[in-house]
């Protein structure tokens, strides 16, 4: 965290709790690999139009479900090493991170289970060349342009439509984000 912080500036904190059902409970546990507990979400705007940026959509989502990219660090890589590698699998992009946005310290709480404290590390980046186009087409089934109109309206309807409550939990990432990028524009 350290490193995000010195190269990219003191994100906003904040603190979030979440009930969240039994198969997305085990969902988060086999994404924590190697003692895992975090995630480095990446808000991908286009060099040339920053008024676009990069979502993406699982094999596993719903149709018309997207959401920004993000992956974690592997053991022996820092944060920023994990999120430029995440971002390249993911996205086909090369990037440069430019902003450290938002730290959010989660929750994930489920009936009868032992919490799970997660870690979200958002930054805001800057795609430097590349073709947006996944490598990593097991986890990623799509990665395409969006405008932040959509984001934050059929996006975001979408997501909460499904009923799921991670993607309740990305929703309010995601305007926790936004919010931080209007105030600092």
């Amino acid at each position: 965290m350290r490193e995000l912080e010195d190269g990219y500036g003191s994100p906003v904190e904040r603190e979030m709790e979440y009930e969240i059902a039994p198969w997305e409970h085990e969902v988060v546990v086999g994404s924590m690999r190697h003692g895992r507990a975090h995630d480095v979400t990446f808000f991908i705007r286009s060099s040339s139009d920053p008024g676009m940026l990069v979502v993406v959509s699982k094999p596993f989502f719903p149709p018309g479900a997207f959401r920004a990219p993000s992956g974690a660090a592997h053991p022996g890589e820092t944060l920023v090493e994990g999120a430029l590698r995440e971002a390249r699998e993911e996205t086909g992009l090369d990037i440069e991170l430019t902003r450290y946005l938002v730290r959010i310290r989660a929750r994930f709480t489920c009936e009868g289970r032992d919490p799970i404290d997660w870690t979200s590390h958002i930054v805001e980046a800057r795609e430097l060349d590349g073709r947006l186009e996944p490598i990593d087409t097991v986890e990623i089934a799509e990665a395409r342009w969006a405008t932040f109109a959509e984001l934050q309206g059929p996006i975001r309807q979408v997501l909460l439509d499904s009923g799921w409550d991670l993607f309740r939990y990305r929703v309010a990432l995601t305007d926790l984000t936004v919010e931080t990028l209007e105030v600092d524009a």
